[in-house]
């Protein structure tokens, strides 16, 4: 699997912390953690989105990109209320993976559990290692006299 990746996003990162802009925007999305591992036969990836609504997640697959994309928006809270503290971030979280032609984008299964968005992603049948076997014909054997 290739992971398509930004030399700045880190660079970005820090400088929304330091300057408080950590709220990203449909246009200029906030990068999103993440571990992924194979297990067997099933490519794993997992990623951070804490009071992410499930209805808030966009998943799309197009030419072996993944896109993932979501949003965090605020919560209901009274009117007239004064904020003491808000440093839990906003806005709307993506991430792109470029994905091997050995994985089956037709069969991904998604889970959204405790924050963690969980995809599974087989690996494809045709890449999945197999034996050969070597067939022999002593009985056609030719001899050449020269």
């Amino acid at each position: 699997m290739l992971m398509r990746t930004d030399p700045f996003r880190e660079f970005d990162r820090i400088a929304q912390q330091v300057l408080g802009t950590g709220q990203g925007t449909w246009s200029r999305p906030t990068a999103m953690p993440m571990d992924a591992y194979r297990h067997g036969d099933v490519f794993v990836v997992e990623f951070d989105l804490p009071g992410v609504d499930p209805d808030g997640i966009e998943l799309s697959v197009e030419r072996n990109v993944l896109t993932v994309r979501a949003e965090r928006r605020p919560s209901l809270r009274e009117e007239n209320v004064e904020m003491q503290v808000s440093e839990r971030p906003l806005g709307v979280y993506s991430r792109q993976l470029f994905l091997g032609e050995t994985l089956d984008t037709e069969h991904i299964d998604a889970d959204y559990s405790a924050g963690v968005l969980t995809l599974r992603i087989p690996v494809a049948e045709r890449a999945k290692p197999r034996t050969i076997t070597v067939s022999h014909r002593d009985a056609d054997r030719k001899e050449i006299n020269a």
